[in-house]
C-alpha cells in the first residue's frame, strides 16, 4: 500500500525502502466511454501496488514483457522487454544470453510501481523461468475469438476445454482475458520442451475444434479466418507470452485478466471484461487467488490416443 492521494501531479513515495519519483499522476490513460469513468495513471499505480501480493508470485523468476501506453490507450503503445539504461540500480534484471540488453524481473512492489509510472499497462511473463528457459512451467490454451465470434461461442469453446481436460484428468486454471477471450493454463512438470508442450496442446485443441468446426479456423493469416475463432496453440513457445493473471488490459474501464472457476462459465453475468482495477480487489477478497494452485500443481502431460 502506498499513499498517492496526498500527492499533487507528482511527487516521491517510499516503497520497499526505495524512493520513487512519480510523475503526471492525473494523466488520463483510459478515457471514459459512457459506461466507464476515465482512469488516471494515479489509479493504475495504486492498483498495481494493491494487487501485488497476489500478482507477484505469478511473475517471480520470470522475464516480464511490458506493453506500455505513455500517451494513453487511445494511442498506439509499444512493447518493452529490455531494461532502459535510466532504470534504477535496484530493479532486478537478468541477462538473456542471446541479446545484449538485460530484461526485467518483477520481484517486488516497488518494481510494479516504477513500471506503472512508465505507463506499463500490461504485464506478460514468460512461460518458463529464467533458471530453466527451455522448459515451460505451463501448457497454454488460448481461445482467441475472431470478429464474428460471439461471447456465447467463446463460452461454448471454453466449456469444451473444461470437458476435454477433465476427461484427460488434467487440473487446469481458466481466466477471462479482460478483452474478448478466455485462456486456460495447465501447470506442468519442468521436463517437457516447448516442442513437446506445443504438440500436446495442438492435439487437444484440434480434437476440441473438430467438434465445432463451424466456430474454428486454423488459418494463420487473420484475413483468411473469415472472422472465426482460433485455438492458438502456437503461444507455447519460448518467445511467446500470454497476459498475466491480474494484469490490466488496454481497454476502456481498465479491465483485468481475472481468474475464474470452471463453474463460472455457466454464470450468465460472466463477461471477459467483468472485473476492472476498481472491482477485482473485492473479488480477490471474496474468493482469494484462484490461480494460486497453478503455482504448485505441476503435472505430467497424459498421452492422447
Amino acid at each position: 500500500m502506498i499513499e498517492l492521494d496526498e500527492l499533487g501531479k507528482g511527487g516521491a513515495v517510499t516503497c520497499d525502502g526505495h524512493e520513487l519519483k512519480l510523475t503526471n499522476l492525473d494523466k488520463v490513460l483510459f478515457a471514459g466511454d459512457g459506461r466507464h469513468d476515465p482512469v488516471t495513471k494515479r489509479e493504475l499505480i495504486g492498483y498495481y501496488a494493491d494487487i501485488a501480493p497476489v500478482l507477484l508470485p505469478h511473475l517471480a523468476g520470470r522475464s516480464v514483457n511490458l506493453n506500455r501506453f505513455p500517451d494513453g490507450i487511445a494511442k498506439k503503445g509499444f512493447w518493452n522487454k529490455a531494461v532502459p539504461k535510466y532504470s534504477p540500480d535496484w530493479i532486478e534484471r537478468w541477462q538473456d544470453p542471446s541479446v545484449d540488453e538485460p530484461y526485467y524481473l518483477v520481484d517486488r512492489v516497488a518494481t510494479l510501481v516504477w513500471l506503472a509510472n512508465l505507463a506499463a499497462v500490461e504485464l506478460h511473463p514468460w512461460t518458463s523461468r529464467v533458471d530453466d528457459l527451455e522448459h515451460p512451467t505451463y501448457a497454454l490454451f488460448d481461445i482467441d475469438p475472431g470478429p464474428a465470434t460471439t461471447w456465447d461461442e467463446v463460452l461454448t469453446l471454453a466449456r469444451l476445454h473444461r470437458t476435454a481436460l477433465e476427461h484427460l484428468g488434467v487440473v487446469a486454471f481458466p481466466k477471462v482475458t479482460g478483452q474478448r477471450g478466455i485462456q486456460v493454463w495447465v501447470p506442468i512438470e519442468t521436463r517437457y520442451s516447448f516442442h513437446e508442450t506445443r504438440a500436446w496442446v495442438e492435439t487437444v485443441s484440434k480434437l476440441i475444434g473438430a467438434t465445432v468446426p463451424e466456430l474454428i479456423s486454423w488459418n494463420w493469416d487473420v484475413s483468411a479466418r473469415k472472422g472465426l475463432a482460433r485455438l492458438d496453440f502456437t503461444q507455447n513457445a519460448l518467445n511467446k507470452t500470454l497476459v498475466a493473471p491480474y494484469s490490466v488490459r488496454p481497454a476502456s474501464g481498465a479491465p483485468v485478466s481475472a481468474p475464474i472457476t470452471w463453474d463460472e462459465l455457466d454464470d450468465p453475468d460472466l463477461r471477459p471484461d467483468r472485473w476492472t482495477i476498481h472491482t477485482i480487489g473485492a473479488r480477490v477478497a471474496e474468493v482469494g487467488d484462484l490461480f494460486a494452485d497453478a503455482l504448485h500443481n505441476a503435472q505430467s502431460l497424459p498421452s492422447i490416443g
